[in-house]
């Protein structure tokens, strides 16, 4: 599987966390890899899960890294689908040095197009312009 299928079953993944209690999080991702449609490898799912949970762990400050940028809006005004998006590419540009910059907003702009409403890629976007 592709980076990108990776980080759209981690986005799936983390969605789950707007709708359970952070203590059943455990639980759901244990339902999520359950599921038929999101079985990839070991190797796979160890990254998915392993990503997921270093986010979970930042999510706090994620929020707040957001709510202090983005003049007009908070992260409980925000759509569900485009928070989403956002806490992971806010994640990678932050805390992981693995992935560029550049990369995590165009990888974000996508899930955005995927995923999203048709202004979620120049919302995701714009946001995203205040981490760069």
């Amino acid at each position: 599987m592709s980076r990108r299928e990776m980080r759209e079953r981690l986005f799936k993944l983390l969605f789950r966390v707007e709708f359970n209690p952070k203590d059943e999080m455990a639980e759901q991702e244990n339902f999520f890899f359950d599921s038929e449609e999101n079985t990839g490898s070991e190797e796979e799912n160890a990254w998915i899960s392993g990503k997921f949970n270093r986010i979970i762990e930042k999510l706090d400050e994620i929020d707040q890294a957001l709510n202090e940028r983005v003049q007009g809006w908070n992260t409980e005004r925000m759509g569900k689908v485009d928070l989403t998006i956002l806490r992971l590419a806010v994640y990678e540009v932050i805390y992981d040095e693995s992935i560029p910059t550049g990369v995590a907003i165009n990888e974000a702009v996508e899930l955005a197009k995927k995923f999203g409403q048709d202004s979620s890629p120049s919302f995701v976007n714009g946001v995203l312009a205040k981490f760069a």
